[in-house]
């Protein structure tokens, strides 16, 4: 899509005051356009194939064909970038997450939003679909890894794992390929609200050959296992005697994020140093890059993932061009770079 060319943005939510206020809100931006709207599934289905949108915003309760229904065809019929906009996605983590794995790339919560302060997620609305409608529908396509450096010697202990939009269902593919008895221990960042580490943690166990769970103050750091970060908080690793072990930790409470890759990795680089790998998945912005300068200053490993299988080519994309990745690796061989390591 050229610059030039301004997003083209279909709405589908069964409430007209929704549709209205998002179209409103949209309309303030001069790179969007909103093409149509629908009032359930079924009418939204018609309009994607009839007005070809670069991005679709969708409700997940909806009547004739639910928000799920609706995205699972359209990324069977006509695949679009979808952001979910819905007031379930607070208290029904699971269903948001369910169709972040259908497809899915980001959602805007507005279950604590009363309808006459809407406009207060203007903001986050505009960006997400500026965003996506730059973004690329995932069928992961094979392809080799690209060295940048060698890998330096020793087996990894610790792996410290970035993500944001986009990285729950990469999440799902690079655990899925991690083998039981791992040497080693995997932390995740995944940029998402509070209230759905834990979900995420469930869902990816469920799926992995080895425990995931949401971290919590005092977990001890043993191979073999996945932690996930908490939303809301920094988490960091502390070395206590012969003992490491996570710590939760508001500061800095000025960082974008919370929890920050960057904190993480700089503490596993202080803690593990050169034992440590640091990989930054799909999302938008630039967190992990310092986090992959203080490993690769540790002489650790950093990994990225490469342009060919990202949906948002923006984290990786701030780490290799701050010259801090070691390999650029496509996401169907993150795993297996990752074992290489350990």
């Amino acid at each position: 899509m050229s610059t030039k060319q301004k997003i083209r943005v279909l709405i589908v939510d069964d409430s007209a005051f929704v549709r209205k206020a998002v179209a409103r809100m949209l309309g303030e931006a001069a790179d969007i356009e909103v093409v149509g709207a629908a009032g359930d599934g079924e009418e939204g289905l018609e309009k994607a194939h009839e007005l070809h949108p670069d991005v679709v915003t969708l409700d997940i309760k909806m009547p004739k064909l639910g928000g799920l229904e609706t995205l699972e065809r359209l990324m069977a019929e006509r695949p679009v970038p979808v952001l979910l906009l819905s007031s379930l996605t607070q208290e029904g983590a699971e269903v948001t997450l369910r169709a972040l794995e259908l497809g899915a790339m980001d959602f805007v919560d507005k279950s604590s939003v009363e309808p006459m302060s809407m406009l207060s997620l203007t903001q986050e609305l505009v960006e997400k679909v500026r965003a996506l409608g730059h973004a690329r529908v995932k069928g992961h396509r094979r392809g080799k890894a690209r060295r940048a450096a060698p890998a330096k010697e020793g087996a990894a202990e610790v792996v410290v794992v970035a993500a944001s939009t986009g990285g729950p269902s990469s999440l799902q593919s690079l655990i899925s390929g991690l083998p039981a008895g791992l040497r080693a221990t995997i932390l995740i960042v995944q940029h998402i609200p509070r209230g759905f580490t834990r979900s995420l943690a469930e869902r990816l166990d469920a799926r992995s050959a080895i425990p995931v769970r949401e971290a919590a103050d005092g977990d001890l750091i043993e191979p073999g296992r996945v932690f996930i970060a908490p939303a809301g908080i920094h988490t960091r690793l502390q070395r206590r005697g012969a003992r490491v072990r996570v710590v939760l930790d508001e500061e800095p409470r000025d960082a974008l994020h919370r929890p920050s890759a960057d904190v993480l990795m700089a503490s596993a680089a202080s803690v593990f140093g050169p034992r440590t790998v640091g990989v930054v998945l799909t999302g938008m912005g630039s967190d992990g890059t310092e986090g992959l300068r203080a490993i690769q200053a540790a002489g650790g490993h950093t990994l990225a993932e490469s342009e060919d299988t990202c949906v948002i080519y923006g984290m990786p994309k701030a780490a290799a061009a701050a010259g801090v990745v070691s390999r650029i690796v496509p996401l169907d061989r993150m795993a297996e770079e990752i074992l290489a390591t350990v």
